[in-house]
């Protein structure tokens, strides 16, 4: 597997792309957005276990979208069982799935843990209200700051799971990988992200002048726009990860 350097237009070809293959099977890869999100909220509800079990399984989750992408280029419909392509190829890329999920689960217990040391205290406090002031919430720094340390950690996760199982790299390995991929695609990545930034602008102005601003029809409409947009992404970011990593001669190359 060798790096592929691109110039800083192949960033809106992957939007492109990722908007092309899903008007391919629309109802599909929606339909698998969906799924990741109630798998989501529902593992998310369930104190202390439920919220390991989700980062233990975001990389198996990753991984599936991205296969369900590859299978949309290829003429085939992405079926539910996309999520378990990971665990499906045999044992070694299963336990590398396995581990890829556990080191997720001990940066965000460390990051958190980091946080949590720096800013003690409660992350949301509200105060009560009273007769000459109404109630108000304030979030501590933690949560901000999390928020943006979430960028570090999708970088170093965003391909690690397609590299364990198409370019059959070590966990810790491809977590470098993925990180090196980004930093020297940066110019593309730069404007992949521009792109869908102007993207997401039109179309929520374009809801809003729909709705002719009003909040009810506006939230009737945010969970299935939410839901074709995030697919619309994940399609695209398989497309910058297949052309981000050339496969050698002995390797399958991803379609």
């Amino acid at each position: 597997m060798k790096l592929n350097i691109v110039p800083a237009r192949t960033g809106i070809q992957w939007v492109k792309l990722g908007i092309q293959t899903f008007f391919r099977q629309p109802l599909g890869l929606t339909g698998l957005v969906f799924m990741y999100g109630a798998v989501y909220a529902l593992l998310a509800a369930i104190p202390w276990v439920g919220v390991v079990a989700l980062a233990v399984l975001t990389p198996a989750a990753t991984l599936g979208m991205f296969v369900a992408a590859e299978r949309v280029t290829n003429g085939t419909f992405p079926m539910p069982s996309v999520f378990l392509a990971g665990f499906r190829k045999g044992p070694a890329c299963s336990r590398a799935m396995l581990l890829l999920g556990l080191m997720h689960v001990a940066l965000l217990v460390v990051l958190l843990g980091a946080l949590a040391l720096a800013f003690p205290g409660p992350a949301i406090e509200a105060t009560e209200a009273t007769a000459t002031a109404p109630a108000r919430v304030q979030l501590s720094p933690v949560i901000l700051i999390a928020a943006a340390l979430q960028l570090p950690l999708l970088v170093l996760f965003a391909y690690a799971p397609a590299l364990v199982y198409w370019h059959g790299i070590t966990p810790v390995k491809s977590l470098f990988f993925s990180a090196i991929a980004f930093w020297r695609n940066i110019r593309a990545f730069v404007t992949y992200g521009a792109t869908w930034f102007l993207i997401l602008s039109m179309l929520l102005i374009l809801l809003l002048l729909v709705s002719g601003g009003n909040r009810v029809v506006m939230v009737q409409f945010l969970a299935p726009f939410l839901l074709v947009f995030l697919a619309m992404l994940f399609t695209s970011m398989y497309f910058s990860f297949r052309d981000s990593f050339v496969a050698t001669p002995e390797e399958p190359t991803p379609t």
